[in-house]
C-alpha cells in the first residue's frame, strides 16, 4: 500500500500527519508526505526518515505577517495553493494507492480533484471539530467576512458559509479543473469535506456530537517523543519549584516583547519561576534573572510532566499534549480554534479560559491563580487518564482495511 499525505500549516497540522505517517510504515504500507518547505518542518520529516516532497511556500513567513482576520492577499495565496496541489502533489501522487489531506479549504479542495482524477481513495482529515459543519456551534468567521448576529440559527449559518465558500473559491476551484479535465463541482467546502471526513481529536477532550455528517472520530494523531530535555533545561527544572510554562506556538502576536514581560510579571505575582517559549512570535526573557528559563523546540511531553501549569494559545496539539501530561492549564484563546478549546478545558475542569486574546499581568496572574490550586491539579490528573493514546493506530488500520478492501 502507498500513501502519500499532503499538508499545509503550521506545526500544529504538520505533526499529526507525521505522527499517522510513520504509523503507517510501521504497519508496513509506504508513505510519503508533501509539505511545505519550512527548514524545521524538513529537518522534522527527515529525522524520522520519512520521505519529504517540498509542496508551497513556506508557512511561517505567511503565518507571521497575516494581519488577523484580513482578507488581503487570500486570492494570491489560495491560487497558489491550489497549483501546489494539481502540480507537484498530483505528480507525487502517482502510483499512489490513498491521499490524506489536511489544510485550509484551497489544499482540500484541489487534493479532493487530484484523488479524483487519479482514482484513488480520499481522506480529508480535520484536527479540530470547529470548521466541520454541525448544528451544535456556529460556523468560524471567513476571513473578510462580516460577523453574523448571535440570533441566526447555527444551520443558517452553515448554509451562508458553504455559499461564502464557494463564492470565494468555487471559480478558482473549477478552473484547475476544467484544464485537468475534471467536471465542476457546485459546492467547495461540502466536496472538500467528503461525505466522512475524519476527525482526529480525543473523544474525551473532543467529543463529536452526530450529526447528518459522517464524521470518523479516530483520536488525535500524537507520536510519541523520546527526545531528552536539555541539560541546561534539566537543570533549572531541578533546581526549584516546577515552573509555568508560557508559549504561544505559531501565533502571530502584534507586540512579542510586551506579552513577555507581561507573561513573565503575571506568573512572578503567583511567585512562581517562568519557563517561557520562543514560538514563531520569537519571545524573548524581559530581564536576566534565574527564576526565568528561555526555551526553544523542546519535547512537551516530556516538560509538560514537570510544569505547574501551561499558559498557552488554545490549539488542538498543545491543548491534547497539557491533557495528557495532566498539566493545569490557561488558555488565551486568539483565533481559530482558539475560542473551542479554551471553551473544553473551562468544561472539562482541567484549566481555565482567560477573558480575551491580550492579557494584562493583572488579569492573567488572576486566572493563573485559579488554576494553581490541588484542586485543578487532581482534576487534570484524572482527565489525563481518559485521554486515549492509540488514535494514530485506529486511523493507520482503518485505512489499510479500507485500502484492503
Amino acid at each position: 500500500m502507498r500513501v502519500l499525505f499532503s499538508v499545509y500549516g503550521s506545526r500544529g497540522s504538520v505533526e499529526p500527519i507525521v505522527a499517522l505517517a510513520v504509523r503507517l510504515r510501521e504497519l508496513g504500507a509506504e508513505v510519503r508526505v508533501c509539505a511545505p518547505p519550512d527548514e524545521e518542518f524538513v529537518e522534522r520529516l527527515a529525522g524520522l526518515g520519512v520521505e519529504t516532497v517540498p509542496a508551497g511556500r513556506p508557512v511561517r513567513p505567511v503565518v507571521t505577517t497575516v494581519t488577523p482576520g484580513s482578507a488581503a492577499g487570500l486570492a494570491e495565496r489560495a491560487s497558489e495553493l491550489m497549483a501546489a496541489q494539481f502540480g507537484t502533489v498530483a505528480a507525487a501522487a502517482e502510483g499512489c494507492d490513498a491521499l490524506v489531506v489536511t489544510g485550509p479549504l484551497p489544499v482540500t479542495a484541489a487534493a479532493r480533484s487530484v484523488a479524483d482524477k487519479l482514482g484513488i481513495r480520499y481522506v480529508h482529515a480535520s484536527h479540530q471539530p470547529v470548521s466541520l459543519p454541525s448544528p451544535h456551534r456556529r460556523p468560524p468567521v471567513r476571513r473578510g467576512q462580516p460577523v453574523p448576529p448571535e440570533t441566526v440559527a447555527n444551520r443558517t449559518l452553515w448554509d451562508e458559509d458553504a455559499r461564502i465558500a464557494h463564492t470565494m473559491f468555487g471559480e478558482m476551484l473549477n478552473t484547475h479543473r476544467a484544464s485537468a479535465g475534471l467536471p465542476p463541482v457546485d459546492g467547495v467546502r461540502d466536496y472538500a469535506f467528503s461525505d466522512r471526513p475524519w476527525l482526529a481529536t480525543d473523544p474525551a477532550l473532543s467529543p463529536w456530537q452526530p450529526t447528518e455528517l459522517g464524521v470518523v472520530q479516530t483520536g488525535a494523531w500524537v507520536l510519541p517523543d523520546e527526545r531528552p530535555l536539555p541539560a541546561g533545561l534539566v537543570e533549572f527544572l531541578d533546581a526549584g519549584e516546577a515552573p509555568v510554562y508560557v508559549g504561544f506556538g505559531s501565533t502571530p502576536v502584534p507586540d512579542p516583547e510586551g506579552l513577555a514581560r507581561t507573561a513573565v510579571e503575571a506568573v512572578r505575582a503567583r511567585g512562581r519561576r517562568v519557563l517561557l517559549s520562543r514560538g514563531w512570535a520569537g519571545l524573548t526573557l524581559p530581564d536576566g534573572h534565574d527564576d526565568c528559563f528561555l526555551v526553544g523546540e523542546v519535547n512537551q511531553q516530556a516538560l509538560f510532566r514537570r510544569v505547574a501549569a501551561v499558559v498557552h494559545h488554545g490549539s488542538a496539539g498543545t491543548t491534547t499534549t497539557a491533557a495528557l501530561a495532566g498539566a493545569p492549564q490557561v488558555v488565551v484563546p486568539g483565533g481559530g480554534d482558539g475560542p473551542y478549546w479554551a471553551g473544553r478545558v473551562r468544561e472539562l475542569g482541567i484549566g481555565a479560559e482567560h477573558d480575551g486574546p491580550v492579557p494584562t499581568a493583572d488579569s492573567l496572574s488572576a486566572v493563573l491563580g485559579a488554576v494553581l490550586t490541588p484542586a485543578v491539579r487532581e482534576r487534570a490528573t484524572a482527565v489525563a487518564a481518559t485521554v486515549r493514546t492509540d488514535g494514530t493506530t485506529v486511523a493507520a488500520r482503518r485505512l489499510l482495511d479500507e485500502l484492503g478492501r
